[in-house]
């Protein structure tokens, strides 16, 4: 601890869920008295839904304000120097001190620490290619890129967008654009969308995409962006709009025109500064913790949100999962020890969910890949049901896929496609993985039965029900 001061200091990089989460909790533990709590953020905004944007896109949210939950007025309220256009520059772990920059002035100053927390999340891929920079290309992972994205929306008289890449963000921000009355392509590398779904459910997600008008195309990488520089036919309306602008995708063998280009191809964890400080970094390049959250080897740094890597209770291995639910959790669990206390966090089944229109699509647990990466043996079901009783009205069908380990029975993944009533049903299997249920101890679940929610049998325990059979017959 800094002798020089009679109270800790508290610093934290990253004004959105996992850092705000950690300051918010250590000042609900220490008063301002006890702890002084220092934040940096590079952007305008701080704890807001990143999860929310491609509904803002599309018109979901109306206001953008909807998906803020906590302003840097409400921070700072509560006792808590916010800093927003401040961006932290380099992290010097053995003088307990961060250099920042003022991005409005191009100041900078070093603040010093008695305990860190490294919440810098995740960045938007953007792969090496030419073009990628150009005006029209947006990652979508802020409420700053959000809105970049809206307003180069309403600023482009073309209505041909391109989405590349089909996992999570591609499918949302797919669905967003054609709502904005665009005519819409997914360039995907994968063979269906949805690579956190085996391809066999990811095939239900691409029919429904093109339902929806999507021009799906898979299995094709794109190798550059072409701008109103280029010398096709093909950008001849580009030109109209100036040089350096996007006018078309281009992969292997085909180019797509474009008047905006959204890359939805996923995120890294950005940990730059980490990296360049020489904290420990994982195969994924997430900052490594221990269940505390504290970073390996170093007592006074912590890290949590879409920077870190987690365990994978289920392969025993790190991964990274970026998700707005872990964030706020580790988040409370920094602030828990910062501010005195004890708490821990053990780790994810990986669980997440979303949607298409009314196609809602959710997994947790492993995919195939996923066990014959890690060594296990498994059984693989797949059921067609409904979500409510057959003869009740509106009953939609769904698809459920599960995964048993081989002999033991032990349950390693459930995936799920269909309408209104399926998405949510994936928690029933997160609990069970989480609990390290077998699909036969599962099938005697009491889950809640009436016809207007769900048929006799669940299901998610129509589906346990086959695996166990399947599992039996392979002893």
């Amino acid at each position: 601890m800094n002798m020089s001061r009679t109270r800790e200091r508290l610093v934290v990089i990253g004004g959105d869920a996992a850092g705000m989460s950690a300051a918010s909790q250590a000042r609900r533990l220490k008063s301002p008295d006890e702890l002084e709590i220092v934040a940096f953020e590079r952007g305008h905004f701080t704890s807001y839904s990143a999860c929310g944007i491609p509904y803002w896109v599309g018109g979901d949210v109306t206001d953008r304000d909807e998906l803020i939950a906590r302003t840097p007025e409400e921070h700072r309220a509560r006792g808590i120097d916010l800093r927003l256009r401040t961006e932290v520059t380099e992290l010097d772990p053995d003088g307990q001190r961060v250099r920042a920059r003022d991005l409005e002035s191009g100041e900078e100053s070093w603040t010093s620490y008695d305990k860190l927390v490294i919440a810098t999340g995740a960045r938007p891929i953007r792969p090496d290619m030419p073009g990628v920079d150009a005006a029209g290309v947006h990652g979508v992972q802020t409420l700053d890129d959000g809105q970049a994205l809206l307003d180069t929306l309403e600023g482009t008289r073309g209505r041909r967008a391109v989405v590349v890449g089909a996992g999570y963000i591609g499918v949302e921000m797919a669905e967003a654009l054609i709502k904005r009355g665009y005519e819409v392509t997914v360039v995907n590398r994968g063979s269906e969308p949805m690579s956190t779904l085996d391809p066999d459910m990811g095939r239900l997600v691409h029919d429904a995409m093109e339902g929806l008008g999507i021009t799906m195309v898979n299995d094709a990488e794109v190798t550059k962006i072409l701008t109103g520089d280029g010398g096709t036919s093909l950008l001849e309306r580009s030109r109209e709009l100036g040089g350096g602008r996007v006018g078309a995708v281009v992969t292997q063998d085909r180019e797509f025109a474009a008047d905006v280009v959204v890359l939805g191809i996923g995120v890294r964890p950005e940990t730059a500064l980490a990296k360049a400080a020489g904290l420990p970094l994982g195969p994924h390049g997430g900052l490594l913790t221990d269940r505390s959250m504290r970073v390996r080897g170093h007592e006074d740094i912590w890290s949590g949100g879409d920077c870190v890597e987690v365990l994978d209770l289920v392969s025993g291995q790190e991964r990274h999962v970026p998700l707005g639910t872990h964030a706020n959790k580790h988040g409370q669990v920094i602030g828990t020890n910062v501010g005195g206390g004890y708490a821990t966090f053990p780790g994810v089944v990986g669980t997440a969910v979303s949607k298409v229109c009314d196609l809602e699509i959710a997994r947790t647990g492993l995919r195939e890949k996923d066990a014959q990466r890690v060594g296990l043996r498994f059984e693989a079901v797949t059921i067609e049901s409904t979500s409510r009783a057959g003869y009740y009205p509106n009953a939609s069908p769904m698809t459920v896929k599960m995964l048993a380990e081989h002999r033991t029975g032990r349950l390693l993944g459930v995936q799920i496609v269909g309408r209104e009533g399926a998405g949510k049903r994936v928690d029933i299997a997160a609990v069970a993985l989480t609990a390290g249920l077998t699909v036969e101890r599962m099938t005697a679940l009491d889950l809640g039965y009436a016809p207007p929610f769900s048929p006799v049998w669940d299901p998610v325990l129509v589906a346990a029900r086959k695996a166990a059979a399947k599992v039996r017959g392979s002893l």
